[in-house]
């Protein structure tokens, strides 16, 4: 696009990017600044960066917004973007001209002191619970996007997501559930809502993110084939070194302990998930050196929320790790994959493996093993199995023995897990949460099918280790959930019914 001497339209947000060029923070400064204005809103952004005069309209492409126009004196440049289509201008009211600083670093707090556990319901043997994630409502959806992109104060999002929490917990309460879970109701997904809690971290969509990557078609089209809708999906981008001054599930298991006196499970993602999301090669070094230091930073914080948890009374906390089956089902490939949010690269599975270990290690460290879970899958991005990876535990196998964590919960119901009796020297003090039901397929599993399943899950395992729940959550992306609310009330009410059969032998 061409110059022009003069805006054509005066910006309601204008803020200066300086030198910062598309691929080292100036994309997450435009969110910041382009997410509270409504359809239709103009944002100015000044530069002296000259390569934002190609990438920035491109951005906008991609991102569905309208470029309007450029101007240039010398190297100063300002460019005006129209949030959406112009054509919804009319509904914009008039306002002056707001200012806005660049995005700075705020200091970490570490805790002097962290809580130590409280008492908690045990879990008994052949109990039945959701993995984690529930169909959220429609209002539910549009409340977070609102409150995502600061049209929605955090008192009225809180508002709404605690009744969308009290519809979750009822449902599988009249399933007959024996642990709880909160559905994750204000999450926009399973992992990267830590990314709008954490401090010098912000959520983005992975459509900002396209002008990024290697190859930004063919990471486009693999967001298609995924049945990702990327303009819904946000990622976490780190632009400081990251804290914890604000809780990541605590007031989530709070107001879930005011439902019901049942056994509460959190569920929180892992720490080489998170940092295999938040570890963005374009990105990231701007605030760290490496992905080895910037895991350090994620396991103090994932300590200090699984501290806080335990001692506010959660009967279990899991981790989720479903990215470790990437690491081991598509090999030391270098294309990226989306695979629930592992968009950077790796190394040998070998090395990859090894260092997730360490993480998970490090962060349960000296707390009651009994109250600590890992879960893992082969992707629950889409309800069409043969976009999602498969292959038998076996790999895995000397990584399961080495955790310190009580319970793996697993995916061993799809016929992607491969055989169960693979899995039958693990430890005998690991329990093992086993999937008996397919959170993907919309037809239910009949009672007799899960008893079976169960059966053969008690022979290779025994009564005293087996939990039973559906292969993975409901709905781990919150626009793109893999079954309805009713679907999933059905499946959990079948593993209940099966479990009473399974309890008296």
């Amino acid at each position: 696009m061409e110059p022009v001497v003069r805006h054509p339209l005066e910006p309601d947000v204008s803020f200066d990017g300086g030198k910062m060029d598309c691929g080292n923070g100036l994309l997450l400064l435009i969110r910041k600044h382009i997410d509270p204005l409504p359809s239709g809103g103009i944002l100015e952004v000044r530069s002296t960066e000259s390569s934002v005069e190609e990438d920035l309209p491109s951005w906008c492409r991609l991102t569905g917004n309208e470029f309007i126009s450029l101007t240039r004196q010398g190297d100063q440049r300002s460019f005006l973007i129209c949030k959406g289509s112009l054509a919804n201008r009319s509904n914009v009211s008039a306002a002056a001209p707001k200012q806005f600083s660049s995005q700075a670093p705020v200091p970490v707090q570490i805790p002097s002191v962290l809580p130590k556990p409280a008492p908690a319901p045990e879990i008994p043997p052949l109990s039945v619970m959701g993995i984690g994630s529930w169909p959220r409502p429609r209002w539910m959806l549009q409340s977070i996007h609102d409150h995502l992109e600061g049209r929605l104060s955090d008192a009225d999002f809180q508002t709404t997501a605690d009744d969308a929490v009290r519809l979750a917990v009822e449902a599988q309460l009249r399933a007959g559930v024996d642990v709880v879970t909160d559905g994750e109701q204000r999450r926009d997904n399973y992992a990267s809502f830590v990314g709008g809690l954490l401090d010098n971290c912000v959520l983005v969509p992975l459509t900002d993110l396209l002008p990024l990557v290697d190859d930004p078609a063919h990471f486009e089209e693999e967001m298609k084939s995924l049945d990702v809708p990327a303009d819904k999906v946000r990622h976490p981008a780190v632009f400081g070194p990251i804290g914890r001054s604000k809780p990541l599930a605590v007031h989530e298991l709070e107001f879930l302990k005011t439902l019901t006196g049942k056994p509460a499970k959190v569920a929180l993602p892992g720490p080489y998930l998170l940092t295999r999301t938040m570890w963005m090669e374009c990105l990231s070094p701007h605030a760290y050196e490496s992905r080895e230091q910037l895991a350090q930073d994620v396991v103090r914080v994932l300590r200090e929320e699984l501290h806080f948890l335990l001692a506010a009374g959660a009967a279990l906390v899991q981790f989720d790790e479903p990215v470790l089956s990437e690491v081991v089902f598509t090999g030391a490939k270098a294309t990226r994959s989306f695979m629930c949010g592992a968009l950077s690269e790796k190394k040998d599975a070998e090395s990859e493996l090894s260092f997730a270990r360490n993480l998970i290690n490090r962060v349960v460290e000296g707390m009651p093993r009994s109250r600590t879970a890992m879960h893992m899958c082969r992707g629950n991005w889409t309800p069409d199995e043969s976009a999602a990876l498969r292959g038998s535990y076996e790999p895995l196998l000397p990584l399961f023995q080495e955790l310190h964590v009580g319970t793996l919960f697993l995916e061993l119901c799809t016929p992607r897990a491969g055989e169960m009796a693979v899995l039958k020297d693990l430890p005998r003090e690991l329990r093992i949460g086993v999937g008996v039901v397919n959170q993907k397929n919309p037809a239910r599993e009949s009672v007799e099918e899960i008893v079976a399943r169960g059966r053969e899950a008690i022979r290779v395992f025994g009564a005293d280790r087996v939990l039973l729940t559906p292969d993975c959550g409901f709905a781990t992306f919150a626009d793109n959930p893999v079954s309805s609310a009713a679907i999933a009330e059905q499946k959990l009410r079948s593993i209940a019914q099966a479990a009473e059969i399974l309890r008296t032998g």
